[in-house]
């Protein structure tokens, strides 16, 4: 949603790189590239109007000063604006002190409160160890009722349905006898999900305000679609001067809108964002951090919730496993078994492109990333699912036949078998020469990584040898005449990750450089 914004903030602080202090052309030059690429982006023009007068205050006649240059100090001072106008330190829920607590959605129809309603639920129950309760007070909008059962039987969650909606009910009644039902039950939280309209309206809102009346919410959040624009800061202030509410919920982060509803909201209506949905499924949901989308935004990656994504997928007792393996014997108990579970559970961490583009710096190659085909980790799974148990442990009785009947068991090629076997090996070595702390192989003063750093001696002396001579043996011959992949070229991933044989991926010019190419 935030491609085109960093780009042209990008833009702007390259035009500072090599200079020495900044003058008041540079920050008037850099100041109008960061207005047009906020004004393009569709944030408010206020929010602009003050974002550009802090930055610039605070960037004129500003010297170098504690080792950065003026590109730094800029991207400095306006990451921290940026914070500033996303709402300062996240903010959590408010909880009761008395049980049960009340969370009222509200919003315009199509905003996603009722998706969103159950993602809150199930982020509370997993997440927060609370026992929340689904309540469907929108009984006019058609299966509303009908949709938040299945959300909540999907998010594993109870649902409060006296009535069938479809425009029958008192939804003011529905939320009154939820709150008997939750203490009757004993719910720690109760979800109330309100009815929307296509624009605000006076019904509307005193729909709303007689629902708000009725259960004395905790807390109100408003859910908006970030994609609307403007129109969002708009619908936002309606809201917040006819029902009033607490905090904000952006839905549909995961869109390709310009995204400046999440810049302006949270300064124009003085109500932080809390939460934000990025997806179609349930786990699509976390805490708004507004230092992260800060980083994310300026292109500097958000490695902590990468962090915590990692800390909810994997299993602290298998990857200390796991690490021990690699840590003994040079890794050789390290089987294609384990490195098949490794990569089963970043891939529960969500797409391969999400997670790389949390990473520092993955804007530079976001386009590369976007033609990933996630489809070749669903291939490398076929292939090692095609071996024999002893194949997995041992892939080094895996022959010429063996690897034509592994490949034919997979519907892939003898190649790239091959490939991934060689590649595997790479990864076992590697993987344990950093479990047992000698660093990456093939970095500087690390040699051993094919096609990283140039390797060692031995590598090239292996490349000053002519070619062998083909096998006796008919089945090692027949494979050793099929086109075996070569090695990773500097800076280019393996097919496993959309390098060879899995499209054109190429890491930036910076990290090629540090790798060793050229």
């Amino acid at each position: 949603m935030f491609d085109t914004l960093s780009d042209r903030l990008s833009t702007a602080f390259k035009n500072l790189r090599g200079k020495g202090k900044l003058t008041d052309a540079d920050i008037d030059a850099t100041a109008r590239e960061i207005r047009v690429a906020l004004l393009e982006a569709d944030v408010a023009l206020p929010v602009v109007r003050e974002f550009i007068a802090a930055v610039k205050e605070r960037a004129s006649g500003a010297d170098v000063r504690g080792g950065l240059n003026p590109a730094q100090q800029v991207i400095k001072i306006v990451n921290e604006e940026l914070v500033n106008i996303l709402g300062g330190e996240t903010r959590e829920l408010r909880m009761a002190k008395r049980p049960p607590t009340v969370i009222m959605l509200a919003g315009l129809q199509g905003a996603g409160k009722t998706t969103l309603a159950g993602k809150l639920a199930k982020w509370l129950r997993e997440t927060r160890h609370q026992t929340p309760m689904l309540v469907a007070a929108d009984l006019q909008r058609p299966n509303a009722v009908t949709q938040l059962q299945v959300v909540g039987e999907r998010a594993g969650v109870p649902v409060y349905a006296p009535e069938p909606g479809n425009g029958v009910g008192d939804p003011v009644d529905v939320a009154r006898k939820a709150m008997d039902e939750a203490r009757a039950k004993q719910h720690s939280v109760v979800i109330v999900d309100t009815a929307g309209r296509l624009g605000v309206d006076e019904e509307l809102m005193k729909q709303a305000a007689d629902i708000r009346d009725a259960v004395s919410p905790d807390e109100i959040l408003f859910v908006v679609d970030a994609m609307i624009g403007q129109d969002a800061v708009t619908t936002a202030q309606a809201f917040l001067d006819g029902v009033g509410f607490d905090g904000v919920v952006l839905s549909k982060l995961d869109g390709d809108a310009r995204g400046g509803a999440a810049l302006s909201i949270a300064q124009v209506t003085g109500r932080q964002v809390m939460f934000a949905s990025n997806g179609e499924k349930l786990e699509d949901f976390d805490v708004f951090h507004p230092d992260r989308m800060a980083s994310r935004i300026l292109g500097m990656g958000d490695v902590m919730s990468l962090i915590e994504q990692a800390e909810r997928t994997f299993d602290a007792e298998e990857a200390a496993k796991t690490a021990a393996k690699l840590a003994k014997k040079g890794g050789k108990d390290f089987t294609l078994d384990d490195f098949l579970a490794q990569m089963q559970s970043v891939r529960k961490m969500g797409p391969l492109t999400k997670i790389f583009g949390m990473l520092p710096g993955a804007n530079q190659f976001k386009d590369q990333l976007e033609n990933f085909d996630e489809r070749e980790i669903d291939r490398i799974e076929a292939v090692i699912h095609s071996m024999t148990p002893a194949e997995r442990t041992d892939p080094n009785i895996i022959n010429g036949s063996r690897r034509a009947r592994i490949a034919k068991g997979s519907g892939t090629e003898v190649a790239t078998v091959s490939g991934l076997v060689e590649r595997f090996f790479e990864a076992r070595k590697m993987m344990a020469a950093m479990a047992s702390g000698k660093g990456m192989p093939g970095m500087p003063g690390m040699p051993g990584m094919p096609g990283v750093g140039g390797g060692g001696r031995k590598a090239k002396q292996q490349q000053k040898k002519g070619k062998k001579r083909g096998s006796g043996n008919p089945a090692k011959r027949a494979n050793q005449a099929t086109p075996q992949p070569e090695a990773p070229q500097p800076g280019q991933l393996p097919a496993a990750f959309g390098g060879q044989n899995g499209g054109d991926f190429e890491l930036p010019d910076d990290l090629k450089k540090m790798l060793g190419g050229n």
